[in-house]
């Protein structure tokens, strides 16, 4: 057995680095919500940063809500948040804010034409730049937490989100202050508050599906893929930005019709990867059945997310908070177990590692299974 806290297995525990990494995030939004403070009276910073703050937790619930087979660590996707809320849009708006005064400078176009040139063509590229450091640096990192397509698309839209509800403050604050005044920010909540409150998710998950298939290859081929992500979200960027400046209405439809589309495909790709995910523990499961630490039952409980969802109910009635840990320990274990082997099959994982998080593993099965609830004719493998 190992000879430290078998949990260090599912990362759940914050890090010297991550505690450092989001007092600098913590540090960068501060900067960032500063210059927001200094381009608006208070009142109305308050009430741009409320409108912005206001749609975030039903966001953060829809996403969360695709990460129920496999939950990442609650510290990896904090970070990822604070990443795209601090550090990426403060050196976004800056760079973004030099571009557009040497196109002013330098080209003989108005402001509203050097705002649509720079939101267009030069914001895509800076913005999914930024956002997408935070994916290198998992797949740098934290690459055992990128186990397929599904962690990308989360861990893109965190960022994102983060991204989102930092710059709508400046947005709505810029609307504020305009001659449109309230009309202008009604449009403008409309507009990136409820018509399009996943556009920077949405671009970034190129990045991020790109980012967890590099995870699971070798050679050549990872540089490719991520560049071909890159390029994807940039495009996608620029595409809306594009529409939403030179279109009018209809260029606008054209956009949001196209964001429905990416939005659909990365839907099915969860769900597909989601069955692969459940294929995984069919396989590698049962030959531990004779450790008696999982049988027929328990996979079947773990290929389904109602049947997981019934087990974790029936723990908590029976056995309480603690029943209730111990089944999501359980089920999270045997996950990362399936997910582990696939990685060694893969060999992005040695055996030596493979060996050392294969005992921590088990022995949080092990552990979970004797704090499950005593009760005669019922159990999680029975569902």
């Amino acid at each position: 057995m190992t000879s430290r806290d078998p949990r260090w297995v599912l990362k759940d525990r914050p890090s010297f680095a991550l505690i450092t990494g989001l007092v600098l995030t913590g540090i960068c939004a501060l900067v960032s919500l500063s210059f927001d403070v200094i381009n608006g009276a208070p009142v109305q910073f308050v009430i741009a940063l409320v409108l912005a703050l206001a749609p975030v937790p039903l966001l953060l619930a829809a996403v969360l809500a695709l990460d129920r087979m496999e939950p990442e660590p609650r510290s990896n996707l904090i970070f990822a948040f604070a990443w795209g809320a601090g550090v990426a849009v403060l050196v976004a708006g800056v760079v973004n804010s030099l571009n557009l005064h040497y196109v002013t400078d330098t080209a003989n176009l108005s402001a509203a034409s050097a705002r649509n040139l720079v939101a267009t063509f030069g914001a895509p590229v800076v913005e999914e730049t930024m956002k997408g450091l935070v994916l290198l640096g998992l797949l740098r990192f934290r690459r055992a937490e990128l186990d397929g397509p599904t962690d990308g698309v989360i861990y893109a839209s965190m960022v994102g989100l983060g991204f989102a509800m930092s710059e709508n403050v400046s947005y709505y604050l810029q609307a504020l202050n305009s001659e449109a005044g309230g009309v202008g920010l009604a449009v403008t909540v409309v507009l990136r508050g409820i018509l399009s409150p996943f556009a920077h998710p949405l671009f970034t998950s190129m990045i991020g599906v790109a980012v967890a298939y590099a995870a699971q290859r070798h050679g050549p081929e990872r540089v490719f893929s991520i560049m071909a992500g890159w390029a994807g979200a940039m495009v996608l960027h620029g595409l809306w930005n594009g529409m939403v400046s030179y279109g009018g209405f209809r260029g606008l439809m054209i956009a949001y019709a196209t964001l429905l589309l990416v939005l659909a495909v990365l839907i099915a790709l969860v769900f597909r990867d989601r069955r692969r995910i459940v294929a995984l523990l069919q396989r590698y499961l049962p030959p531990y059945e004779p450790t008696r630490l999982v049988d027929a039952g328990d996979i079947q409980m773990l290929s389904a997310l109602p049947r997981r969802r019934k087990a974790r109910q029936w723990a908590r009635a029976h056995g309480g908070k603690r029943g209730l840990r111990a089944m999501r320990d359980y089920q999270l274990a045997a996950t990362e177990l399936g997910l582990l082997h696939e990685r060694a099959a893969r060999r992005v994982v040695d055996e030596n590692a493979f060996h050392e998080e294969q005992r921590a593993l088990l022995e949080i099965m092990s552990m979970a299974r004797a704090q499950f609830p005593a009760v005669s004719g019922s159990g999680p493998g029975s569902w």
